[in-house]
């Protein structure tokens, strides 16, 4: 009746052991450490940069615990952030040598101290938030009038190249301020280019002026239009940032919006403000540019004469001048996606690129126009430009797949891919609030959070083992189990456990406890009917299993809401509670029935169980009270 066959206490064990090995991580606490990322698409980070970093280390006389290449940085490990300071200035003065364009992003950071063997088993610790971690704090103001311009900016070119396709003959067209005007000679061009732009743009309303012997015709944004664009912005400049961010290593960063126009910035464990900006700053972009080939140009690209008007000079990735015009062809928004590849002729890596509709008729038209020329392909990034690539122009290129090489490696062709997928910031941002957390409040918050829940967890203990005697130890027992499985399948997923969250850990342990309660007073309530006992646990176990289940069901959909509808410390407070509602599940009913099963089900004669003070009638008339030992029949 209550024993557990074999194959069930294997599962418990499993369990045990999972939840042991996958919490342990998380006391081998955090080493602080200096990582070096890349600044720019162009410079790698390899064993080469490992090694230099490891002999200016050497040749300062520090000691390092540890130098590692992982993924695209390379961190070393300190005993002590003295140590760690020190290193950050030795490494900066080895690796930069000109502070204006540095080559590689030098930051403070903290990494495990988890030993080899737990990493190998992906036995990783749980990431903590701003909060717990300290790290850097940033608000940012979206700039969303140019936005809104740069939008206006891009109807304006669509117009021009729809009235040029349907042979409309217009004046001009230009932009000032949010409007696209377009000019023509008479009231039939006019009607025409009305039902053209009410056609091809309906995000646009119309109108007409005058202006001298012309006719006007004014294109403005609707209003619902208005607010598309401004959250796609706000969406484009997220996204951007994320995949920025999320490349450079560092830990669960968080990026979301925050009113109509700001986006909330926190980078854990980042400790160096300037270069948090400098990651939040590092956005790539593409343009498409022509070459200039004249007689002019050629002499600024052999540095004897000037760069001429209306271009640009750039250098490649050989250092070679390139003197490209000022027009921009095709710009990184005209892209739909980047990947690497190969030439199929060539084997050479290459950056496959897909462009828009839009982006696929201009560029047909370029090339059609231009065949036997050079186009210049730039990438800019942290406002400066590099010409990744300049062919010239064979044929009339169409549907919109564009492969673009330059004496690439595979790596440099994957790294230019995924900064032309993160894509250019929508509106420009400014910071208008900034903080930094260190890491010495962080570990006050940690003290305070896990001491809390020690002495509550102490508390329940003390109570149950009191009230409810040996069944109370096994509640304590099931308990802690509940700890263990919740911290470890945190660790699991790898989340970020924030103050809130720790909130609602102390909470899980309540509602853990609450499940046993249920389960020690329906086993009271059958030794007070007077039944056996081995058929009140099995009774008082099965009982309260549908009442448990209930409680625990509609508490998670309160959960589950929170973590549907909430964002930031609500989120983090849903994910902990959430969790620990289903490991409390386990732990109350299956482990604690375990630890019964295992100490009263070998005894088929038991007489008593030590569950606490039971009343129970004796003749109809007296009451008796057993207590500590527990009660028989």
């Amino acid at each position: 009746m209550n024993r557990y066959p074999a194959w069930k206490y294997a599962i418990l064990a499993i369990a045990l052991l999972i939840g042991f090995l996958y919490t342990l991580p998380n006391f081998f606490g955090e080493a602080p450490a200096v990582q070096v990322s890349s600044a720019k698409a162009t410079v790698k980070v390899d064993d080469a940069v490992r090694e230099r970093v490891e002999q200016a280390l050497a040749a300062a006389g520090l000691v390092s615990d540890s130098i590692a290449l992982e993924g695209n940085s390379v961190r070393a490990r300190f005993d002590t952030p003295d140590t760690q300071l020190k290193a950050k200035d030795v490494i900066e003065r080895a690796l930069i040598t000109d502070p204006a364009d540095p080559p590689y992003i030098v930051a403070l950071n903290l990494v495990s101290r988890s030993p080899d063997w737990l990493t190998a088993i992906h036995a990783r610790p749980m990431y903590l938030g701003l909060d717990l971690r300290g790290g850097v704090h940033f608000m940012l103001q979206v700039d969303m009038q140019a936005a809104l311009t740069k939008k206006t900016e891009s109807y304006a070119g669509d117009i021009r190249s729809a009235l040029r396709e349907k042979g409309i003959r217009h004046g001009g067209v230009s932009r000032e301020g949010q409007t696209v005007r377009v000019r023509v000679r008479d009231e039939a061009m006019l009607t025409a280019a009305r039902n053209l732009v009410s056609d091809q743009f309906p995000d646009l309303a119309t109108s007409s002026a005058t202006d001298g012997d012309a006719q006007v015709l004014v294109a403005s944004i609707k209003p619902e239009a208005l607010r598309r664009v401004q959250e796609q912005a706000l969406k484009q400049n997220i996204t951007t940032l994320h995949n920025r961010i999320n490349e450079l290593g560092v830990a669960e960063p968080v990026i979301q919006q925050q009113g109509l126009d700001r986006i909330v910035v926190q980078l854990p464990g980042v400790q160096d403000t300037a270069k948090a900006k400098d990651i939040l700053g590092r956005t790539a972009t593409l343009e498409v540019r022509m070459v200039d080939e004249g007689t002019e140009a050629r002499a600024a690209e052999m540095g004897t004469g000037p760069v001429p008007f209306g271009a640009e000079k750039y250098l490649d990735r050989n250092g070679q001048a390139v003197i490209v015009k000022k027009q921009v062809v095709l710009t990184g928004e005209d892209l739909t996606d980047a990947q690497p590849g190969f030439d199929s002729q060539t084997q050479e890596p290459t950056v496959n690129l897909t462009l828009s509709a839009k982006g696929a008729r201009i560029f047909k038209d370029i090339t059609r126009e231009n065949v036997g020329k050079r186009m210049a392909i730039v990438l800019f990034e942290k406002g400066k430009g590099e010409v990744v690539t300049a062919p010239v122009i064979r044929s009339e290129i169409g549907g919109g797949r564009v492969q673009i090489s330059g004496r690439m490696t595979t790596v440099e062709a994957n790294d230019t891919a995924l900064l032309l997928r993160a894509g250019s910031l929508a509106a420009p941002m400014e910071i208008i609030e900034e903080y930094t957390i260190g890491p010495s409040l962080g570990e006050e918050n940690i003290s305070r959070g896990v001491h809390s829940v020690i002495w509550g967890m102490a508390a329940i203990a003390a109570f149950m083992c009191v009230y409810y005697a040996l069944f109370g130890v096994f509640s304590t027992i099931a308990l802690s189990v509940n700890v263990l499985m919740l911290v470890a399948v945190l660790s699991m997923l790898q989340a970020t456990l924030t103050l809130p969250g720790i909130a609602a850990m102390a909470l899980a342990l309540g509602v853990a406890i609450d499940s046993n309660v249920l389960i020690n007073e329906r086993i009271r309530e059958e030794l007070r009917a007077g039944v056996s006992p081995q058929a009140a646990i099995a009774s008082g176990y099965e009982r309260a299993w549908a009442t448990i289940l209930d409680s625990n069901v509609t508490t998670l959909i309160a959960g589950l809401a929170l973590l549907a509808f909430g964002t930031g410390p609500v989120r983090g407070f849903a994910v902990v509670h959430t969790i620990g509602i289903l490991t409390s599940m386990f732990s109350a009913v299956f482990f604690s029935r375990g630890l019964v099963n295992l100490w009263y089900g070998r005894q088929k004669k038991l007489k008593t169980v030590s569950i606490g003070q039971v009343w129970k009638p004796e003749d109809g008339s007296q009451l008796r009270s057993v207590a500590g030992r527990g009660t028989g029949n």
